[in-house]
């Protein structure tokens, strides 16, 4: 019997039609295992992923596949978004067995959930042969078969120790990070390292930081070519906007057509911060276009974000997307087709599947003559109402805490540098934080139970999973900057709750945290991964919440309690940096301060101007707060006056400040000769 039809992950639901007897992640489904002594099957995947598709459709929808697992297997699936820690100790495995991983995961293991043999995709003729061995191994090899799984599991769980936190962070870790991304910089096409190709999001952050700390130029260069190929290449959706979760080749030119929630609020992050601190143009309009696809396409309507777009329409990959010429003028006529031809690099022989391409920025938009711009919106305009009428992918509208915290950040970011850049981004300013405090309110509202944090979400219910470091580390991140875009102390108080739950249940002893709470379910082994990827590490979020909250409330604390987690990291930043880039950029904002920027005053237009130039002028992990003198629930805002009754800013390390400031330019003159460390 497959029981996958009251599931609430839509990944899951995917799988709730095939003849596999596939059980939810449960007890019961080990205890059915036990019983029957069987091995367990576990096919871990996400909703949005392709070759998860191709596996489903080859295989786990076949009949005679489906009697083979059933006769010799307790078949268990897996949506990895739902329990990162189910798939993180998992990878690991799969990982130490085969030297790589990815989705779907294929693990097959005892009934006590130690694994002994693992791959990811498999074409159907060889599953089917693997099934046979793996049933054969179990039943006439049991003494090897159980041997290798503990031998697995002990290789898990010596993976997960980290150093004994007395590594020295500070500029020369730092300064050693940036060389060692220099080094592995791709100089033709930016990003780091070749195909395929992951935006590299909190790296780029990082180098951004550096530079402004620092003023090293070559930083800014890698950040600066980097985001410029990835916003004119076809990871970029030239009509929509958003960013697809990789490429597959070195020249960020056809991706891998889903496109995550989490990769595009921090690219939208990224983006901004490059805006900030340069002005340029294609910054400015890529992030405020991410802005607003985050808004329009994965905004759900109970206030939250959905994970993902689908990489597939109707079973092929990218369809909905790409354009041969004759389309174009076709929709176009024959001038414009070949117009935009040329603008979005769509060639007869195509740069994807059989002749088509997809688009491409091969011309310069963002410094254009006003003609060629106007053109190149109206061309575009008509081509994304086109091929709106297009079969669309599916949405995976499951809330994940983590990823909805990872946005919070970024859009309430968003809007208060294009406030401070006084930059409306053709009105998404004020889009961008109203959705951003929606997406709070349902986080701690409806995700919050018992003063826990349960990741997902799904249709206004909220789902068992327990949260797990990264969801504690990006809400609380996110719950801190709502604070300083709203002034509302509510989310203060509910990123410090937070904060307090995460030292009290994953701390490990040791200065370094664990990535499930002590009371959640005991797997094979407690994964502990310290390495930024396509999203942060449960360690590098958390500590980046704990470092803000010092800077917003001055409780010591959480200052030493994130100290003493990074500098465990300290040999990754330091020579893997690719792997360490929000540890980095959290370091970043340590070594800086970071600085506290208290704004007081009636809310009007001089204080504004002093909000402004201080998130225009901040340094790296800066907050700047703004209220009435002793506004209660603010800190940073105890005991700071007004000089001679008019709004004041006060510019502060450790909440010991510089003499306080009435004007917008003595102010900058503090923020611009803050020493840099």
């Amino acid at each position: 019997m497959n029981r996958l039809g009251n599931a609430t992950s839509p990944y899951l639901l995917q799988h709730a039609d095939n003849p596999v007897d596939w059980w939810p992640w449960s007890p019961e489904a080990f205890a059915e295992a036990k019983q029957r002594d069987v091995p367990v099957l576990i096919s871990v995947g996400y909703a949005a992923c392709h070759w998860c598709h191709v596996m489903a459709h080859e295989s786990f929808e076949d009949a005679s596949i489906a009697t083979e697992i059933n006769s010799n297997f307790v078949a268990i699936k897996v949506d990895r978004e739902e329990r990162p820690d189910v798939d993180a100790v998992y990878m690991t495995a799969t990982q130490a067995l085969t030297g790589q991983g990815g989705w779907p995961m294929t693990v097959f293991a005892t009934p006590d959930g130690e694994p002994f043999f693992a791959g990811t995709y498999y074409p159907r003729p060889v599953f089917a042969r693997l099934l046979d061995a793996v049933e054969t191994a179990w039943r006439d090899q049991r003494d090897e078969v159980t041997k290798q799984s503990a031998q697995v599991v002990t290789a898990i769980t010596a993976s997960q120790h980290l150093g004994t936190g007395d590594g020295r962070l500070g500029p020369a870790s730092l300064d050693a990070a940036a060389a060692s991304l220099s080094e592995e910089f791709d100089e033709v096409y930016g990003g780091f390292g070749g195909a395929p190709k992951f935006p590299p999001h909190l790296t780029m952050v990082f180098l951004l930081r550096h530079h402004q700390r620092t003023g090293d130029q070559r930083s800014l260069e890698m950040t600066r070519a980097t985001a410029e190929q990835m916003a004119r290449g076809g990871i970029y959706d030239q009509l929509d906007g958003g960013f697809a979760r990789y490429a597959v080749d070195d020249t960020w030119t056809v991706p891998h057509f889903e496109k995550m929630l989490y990769d595009n609020a921090l690219l939208l992050r990224t983006y901004t911060e490059l805006w900030r601190l340069t002005g340029d143009a294609l910054a400015a309009r890529v992030a405020a276009e991410t802005a607003r696809f985050m808004i329009d396409r994965l905004g759900t309507p109970e206030g939250g974000f959905a994970s993902a777009l689908d990489a597939d329409t109707g079973g092929a990959e990218g369809a909905t997307y790409v354009w041969t010429p004759a389309q174009l003028i076709e929709v176009l006529g024959e001038e414009g087709g070949r117009f935009a031809a040329d603008l979005f690099g769509v060639t007869a022989d195509g740069t994807f599947e059989h002749g088509s391409s997809v688009l491409r920025l091969a011309r310069d938009v963002d410094g254009a003559v006003p003609d060629m711009v106007e053109r190149w919106r109206a061309v575009r305009e008509t081509l994304r109402d086109v091929r709106a009428t297009r079969p669309q992918p599916s949405r995976d509208d499951k809330v994940v805490a983590e990823w909805n915290g990872l946005a919070i950040t970024a859009l309430a970011h968003y809007h208060a540098v294009a406030a401070a850049l006084d930059a409306d981004g053709e009105g998404i300013a004020g889009d961008a934080l109203d959705a951003a405090t929606r997406a709070g309110e349902l986080i701690r509202d409806l995700h919050i139970v018992d003063s826990r944090l349960r990741r997902v979400s799904r249709d206004g219910t909220v789902g068992e999973p327990v949260g797990v470091l990264a969801d504690y580390g990006c809400v609380a991140e996110g719950f801190a900057t709502l604070y300083q875009a709203t002034g509302d102390p509510a989310w203060l108080n509910a990123a410090g709750g937070l904060l307090d739950t995460a030292l009290d249940q994953f701390a490990d002893g040791q200065g370094g945290f664990h990535d499930t709470a002590t009371d959640a379910e005991q797997l094979v082994a407690r994964p502990a991964d310290p390495t930024d990827g396509a999203t942060p590490s449960g360690n590098s979020a958390i500590c980046e919440a704990l470092v803000t909250y010092t800077a917003l409330t001055g409780g010591t604390r959480y200052r030493q309690a994130a100290e003493t987690a990074l500098s465990r990291v300290e040999p990754l930043i330091s020579t893997r940096a690719r792997f360490a880039g929000l540890a980095a950029a959290v370091v970043e904002a340590a070594v800086s301060g970071p600085v506290e920027v208290a704004v007081v005053g009636a809310d009007d237009a001089e204080r504004a101007a002093l909000v402004q130039t201080a998130v225009a002028l901040a340094p790296p992990g800066a907050v700047v707060v703004a209220g009435a003198p002793d506004d209660p629930g603010s800190p940073l805002l105890a005991h700071r006056p007004m000089l001679s009754g008019a709004p004041t800013a006060y510019v502060c390390r450790g909440f010991v400040c510089d003499r306080p400031v009435s004007a917008a330019e003595e102010l900058a003159d503090q923020l611009t000769l803050v020493p840099s460390a």
